[in-house]
């Protein structure tokens, strides 16, 4: 249960349409964002390029919790069960809005809440902030009355590396742990030693702004493999049951594969599905890419077996 697993289903390639999405990601988000383009037209580029809307049967609404603002998206039941749900953006640019293609399908398909939280962002705020604002969060979900069984945390990139260092800070404050993590193309490791370096190249990420993004994130003077920044290098015995999915095409492919590797020696319940020929977090191609519906639909199947 815990080795890696690789879907290669080959009715879901849909080589044409990978290829146009592909040049898109290289035209309009890796060759822009990325220095010199300000910090500020980066996050307009995004919020440009994510644009969508509620699926059907889903409410959207804007709150705060634990002090920040949120955005959730519920269905008509969601059964007490919350997804509390931090964007991607490399720390520096994305907001719940520019993640609403990812939320609104796991509160559908999941038929549960989704909190996205509108965390502080570098290099206004550096570590720790976000992850100070992810702990206050969860804490104010137990505070309304969800037991921590109830509530899954996950998120995409630098999302998906807040999730697991919140779930281990969580563990140093002797709070009771989510029920599950699900993680999207995480970063483990800000020191960017190992990245995987595709054929194919990757359409969406580019090696000049993550080391952009790591400079203004991480304090000046703290080591970049500190467990508390990378947490493949952390004690993660006691996580919770976590999925990872990954694409083969992609820098961060190799963050995945190791924080896994990792985390199972540790004992812990890691599933990690690898997606060749996609790219970094694929999953917000969502009712345009097969094998985004696909990787959805393992991620509803992960959350059944955990109780959800």
């Amino acid at each position: 249960m815990n080795a890696p697993v690789e879907f290669t289903p080959p009715a879901l390639s849909q080589p044409l349409l990978r290829g146009v999405i592909r040049g898109g990601l290289r035209l309009l988000f890796r060759s822009l964002v990325r220095p010199p383009t300000p910090i500020a037209l980066q996050r307009g580029i995004l919020r440009l390029l994510t644009l969508s809307v509620a699926p059907a049967g889903i409410t959207r609404s804007s709150s705060t919790i634990g002090g920040r603002p949120c955005e959730w998206q519920r269905p008509q039941d969601d059964g007490g069960r919350v997804f509390l749900y931090l964007h991607g953006g490399a720390y520096l640019i994305g907001s719940p809005a520019t993640h609403r293609a990812i939320t609104g399908a796991l509160a559908k398909l999941g038929k549960l809440a989704v909190c996205a939280l509108d965390y502080r962002l570098a290099p206004e705020h550096r570590y720790p902030a976000a992850l100070e604002d992810s702990v206050a969060a969860y804490q104010a979900l137990l505070t309304a009355g969800y037991r921590a069984e109830q509530i899954v945390i996950g998120g995409d990139s630098a999302g998906g590396n807040l999730a697991l260092i919140t779930a281990l800070r969580l563990q140093e404050l002797g709070l009771p742990r989510p029920g599950a993590l699900v993680c999207f193309s995480p970063v483990t490791d800000f020191s960017a030693t190992q990245l995987h370096n595709p054929p194919a190249g990757d359409p969406l990420l580019n090696p000049v702004w993550m080391e952009q993004a790591i400079k203004l994130y991480c304090p000046p003077g703290m080591e970049r493999q500190d467990p508390r920044l990378s947490p493949v290098y952390a004690d993660v015995r006691g996580l919770p049951p976590t999925l990872i999915q990954v694409g083969g095409d992609e820098l961060l492919l190799n963050d995945s594969r190791r924080f896994a590797e990792h985390a199972k020696a540790a004992g812990c319940n890691v599933q990690l599905e690898v997606y060749p020929g996609l790219w970094h977090v694929f999953q917000a191609h969502l009712g345009l890419l097969k094998a985004a519906d696909f990787a959805m639909a393992r991620v509803i199947g992960f959350l059944r077996a955990q109780g959800f």
